[in-house]
């Protein structure tokens, strides 16, 4: 959902089903992007932090040593490109992996990165440095990595304990950022430092999240934006709301059900939407050890007498499809076909 050439808002609806908005086409660089997010996060910190809301604002400060190619609509190992790596190799046995890294690349305090910084970072993860991560929520992750060997200072090497092909697609993930060597875990909270196309400016809990452009960004003609301005609002509607009125230029997927779009398409007629499916679902939970519920025949019974289709047009508006619980493509790979 785009209004005007400012912004685009991108709709998600409830229940495996979502709206979601395509990327405005190229415009002149400059400008500040303001979007709302929708929690406070506990700290600016991505490996610290379980959840999207320090990730989405803080992922611009830093750069993965390879990315998924944020050109491309499916996610997968063929859409993995190189970021602060150049390129990468596997052993013959697939337990190594190697990858050559770029030069001449800085850290935003002016200091340059290296292989050291690589091998901080996850064994930092692994928990063998001796500083510390207050919250390590994705060290599971890594359970089947030996460790990282630094080969020279643009170079390293991840040591698997046995074959894990899909390996680089936890390297691409948003979630698995480079730190640097020099500045503390704890630094990192409310500072953080990275080599990414965005510089971190401020952090002002369940108010906002503001980053600016990297002037010294290795990639010499990005960032195309001088901003981004993240106000942080938790009720869906108000957001809605401040999006009409004109304060933001984009909302996340996720944020817009179908009757929220319908009123926002009918205030700004001159909006724009174009919808994809995105995977969401809603669960029914019981409690298996209760009465009447430890009885599985009630169980299925509930699951058999649920309309489903019913219940995901009121939800959308008769925008929505059964789904499974991964994307259907063009989006996914192994989601249900409209045929299922």
């Amino acid at each position: 959902m785009k209004r005007s050439p400012r912004g685009v808002a991108a709709a998600a609806a409830l229940l495996g089903v979502s709206l979601a908005a395509t990327p405005v086409a190229a415009q002149k660089a400059g400008g500040i992007l303001r979007m709302f997010s929708p929690d406070s996060p506990a700290s600016m910190s991505i490996l610290e932090e379980a959840t999207a809301f320090s990730q989405r604002p803080m992922m611009g400060v830093f750069n993965n040593l390879v990315i998924y190619d944020q050109g491309s609509k499916q996610n997968s190992l063929a859409s993995i490109v190189p970021d602060l790596a150049t390129g990468w190799s596997w052993s013959e046995e697939g337990t190594e992996l190697t990858l050559p890294l770029r030069q001449g690349v800085k850290w935003h305090d002016g200091r340059p990165f290296t292989a050291s910084d690589v091998k901080c970072t996850w064994d930092l993860l692994l928990g063998k440095s001796s500083e510390k991560l207050r919250l390590n929520p994705r060290k599971s992750l890594y359970g089947n990595l030996e460790g990282v060997t630094v080969n020279g200072d643009f170079e390293v090497t991840f040591r698997l304990k046995r074959p894990q092909p899909a390996f680089l697609a936890l390297l691409a993930s948003g979630y698995s950022p480079v730190y640097p060597c020099h500045v503390a875990p704890r630094d990192m909270r409310q500072h953080p430092i990275g080599t990414g196309p965005f510089k971190f400016v401020g952090f002002k809990p369940n108010e906002s999240i503001k980053v600016t452009r990297n002037q010294d960004y290795w990639k010499a003609d990005r960032p195309y934006l001088d901003g981004i301005e993240y106000t942080i609002i938790k009720n869906l509607s108000t957001a809605i709301l401040a999006f009409v009125s004109g304060k933001f230029d984009m909302t996340f997927p996720y944020s817009v059900t179908a009757p929220l779009l319908s009123d926002v398409k009918k205030q700004m007629p001159q909006t724009n939407c174009e919808l994809s499916p995105l995977g969401i679902h809603r669960d029914l939970m019981v409690n298996p050890h209760v009465p009447p519920f430890d009885n599985p025949e009630l169980r299925r019974a509930m699951a058999l007498s649920l309309d489903r289709k019913a219940f995901i047009d009121i939800i959308t508006e008769g925008t929505g499809d059964i789904g499974g619980i991964m994307q259907p493509p063009p989006e996914g790979l192994w989601g249900c076909r409209p045929t299922c």
